[in-house]
């Protein structure tokens, strides 16, 4: 039986929302299997880590006295030894093997290649786009620019530093003339939505700006899109990739799609964004078939460009009258892994998470193979 580490929270701004992918999206579903032994490793707010049955638990952080629950519990340590292992305190602490590591670590950290390199180091299969194009999907900035070198379309934007802008907020705010009101300020790193805003004039850019550099030091700002529908395309898969539907963004209640759109419509009873469907998503996109198709494409065409594996989202932005389809950013550990996507595409969340973890294998595997040692006489001449 294999043993697979599901690792969540971080020190990241979406620590809450990993901790609720991984217990209802990745943990509930991998012990439905009966085929894996699963260690749930959490990583708390100060970058501690523990690993506990308690923790695989959505109540155990539900009750709002997390912090007195971790005092009791003692941290764990890392060992790199052909592998990882999770190394429990005490003398004669029990040592776990891990097969897979199944991250469930949004944002920094985490899902921005941060985990993905300790892992690579480790020499242990996991789930997910690795180190490069975690990193690159990761930067909101970086990945429009490796889309448009691959021909895929973006819509208009331009990026400002925060060292930039604090050291001369007039001139910086002049290199954004160029672009036509209204727009969307986005910190370069952030998911989730934190932090974005739509802004009509310069004083909101100017807000807007002073919010983005208290989470980031790199701000994306956009052109908004005209006759707008906004889909989002979850696929998996190394090589052979598979597309799930095409979902659109319904947007009823607020100008655009932020974190409390996403997460706080619900609460317990809706369970916030686990079940996008049917609150603010509609499935399959009420779009024509040609642009249906055109999704897709460029979905797969985004994921190929920038190296993914295992699985993400990607987010396009449609004007549906001129018919053109816009990337817009690419989430590298979608939340709660999209399962209402994919089961409407007729993936079940156990089959979800089986497939992923043979993808982890599968690359880890066709990785051992390439050789990673040269010999060399070179330190002979010393």
């Amino acid at each position: 039986m294999k043993t697979i580490a599901v690792i969540f929270g971080s020190r990241s701004t979406e620590h809450d929302v990993s901790i609720v992918t991984a217990v209802s999206a990745i943990i509930k579903p991998l012990k439905l299997t009966g085929k894996y032994n699963v260690v749930p490793v959490y990583i708390s707010k100060d970058g501690s880590w523990y690993s506990d049955e308690k923790l695989g638990d959505i109540s155990f952080y539900s009750s709002g006295d997390v912090e007195d629950k971790l005092s009791r519990l003692k941290k764990i340590n890392l060992k790199f030894d052909d592998g990882l292992w999770l190394i429990k305190p005490g003398l004669g602490g029990e040592k776990i093997r891990i097969d897979v590591v199944f991250p469930a670590t949004h944002g920094t950290y985490g899902e921005d290649g941060s985990l993905m390199g300790l892992l690579e180091m480790a020499g242990v299969a996991y789930v997910g786009c690795d180190v490069a194009s975690s990193a690159i999907a990761m930067d909101k900035v970086l990945s429009k620019q490796v889309a448009s070198s691959a021909g895929v379309a973006t819509n208009k934007w331009l990026q400002l530093g925060r060292a930039e802008f604090e050291e001369d907020r007039e001139n910086s705010l002049k290199k954004l003339n160029n672009l036509k009101m209204p727009l969307f300020v986005k910190p370069a790193h952030l998911g989730s939505s934190i932090a974005v805003s739509r802004v009509k004039d310069a004083k909101e850019l100017t807000n807007a700006l002073e919010v983005v550099f208290h989470y980031d030091d790199k701000a994306i700002v956009e052109e908004e899109v005209s006759n707008l529908v906004e889909v989002t395309v979850p696929i998996m898969g190394n090589e052979n990739l598979r597309v799930a539907m095409v979902e659109e963004t319904l947007n009823k209640k607020s100008e655009f799609f932020d974190f409390n759109t996403k997460y706080m419509q619900g609460g317990k009873k809706g369970k916030g964004g686990t079940k996008a469907s049917g609150n603010y998503s509609r499935i399959p996109a009420k779009i024509s078939k040609d642009l249906y198709v055109k999704s897709e494409q460029t979905a797969k065409d985004v994921y190929q460009a920038i190296g993914c594996s295992g699985t993400a989202r990607i987010d396009l932005l449609i004007d549906t009258k001129a018919n053109e389809v816009y990337f817009n950013e690419i989430n590298p550990m979608p939340g709660g892994l999209y399962q209402h996507n994919w089961n409407k595409a007729g993936v079940s969340n156990v089959e979800l998470v089986e497939r992923l973890i043979e993808l982890a294998s599968e690359r880890y595997d066709n990785r051992k193979k390439r050789s990673t040692v040269f010999k060399t006489n070179f330190l002979e001449q010393f």
